[in-house]
């Protein structure tokens, strides 16, 4: 099994769990709150991760160059919105619905990368990211 397909069943596997806990933590606290608690806990994790492979030394890199470093910057802003309003969903909202139409993001990846990158989308390739799309919703609505 390659590197990319375990990676990317270990995220879906996860982001299934931030859905759950979210859901539980919630309960009685507002989403906005639980988002930025979360992303203080996300980013000392992260921090110690990059400390334990030893890459601190790394951050020099991004600091020295700028346009790498507006683009995380923006990805990072990106990333909270989504966070935001994926536990607001979930805080109103049933997680069997909200979560599929978060997976909608795949859809709008495939376009974008498709749109920014010329990168090439086969018919079956196509047919699976529309049955995604329509999956989701039916999940979702019905």
């Amino acid at each position: 099994m390659s590197a990319w397909l375990i990676y990317a069943l270990l995220s879906a596997l996860m982001a299934a769990f931030v859905a759950i806990l979210g859901k539980i933590g919630l309960h009685h606290l507002d989403a906005n709150t639980a988002t930025a608690i979360r992303s203080i806990v996300m980013a000392i994790f992260l921090v110690g991760v990059v400390v334990v492979q030893g890459k601190l030394n790394l951050v020099s890199t991004f600091l020295n160059d700028k346009k790498a470093l507006f683009i995380i910057a923006l990805s990072g802003v990106a990333g909270a919105l989504s966070w935001l309003f994926y536990f607001m969903a979930i805080k109103v909202g049933k997680v069997s619905q909200v979560a599929p139409i978060d997976k909608l993001s795949v859809v709008f990846a495939v376009i974008f990368a498709a749109i920014l990158f010329g990168e090439k989308i086969s018919l079956t390739a196509g047919l699976g990211v529309a049955m995604i799309a329509i999956g989701a919703i039916l999940v979702a609505l019905f």
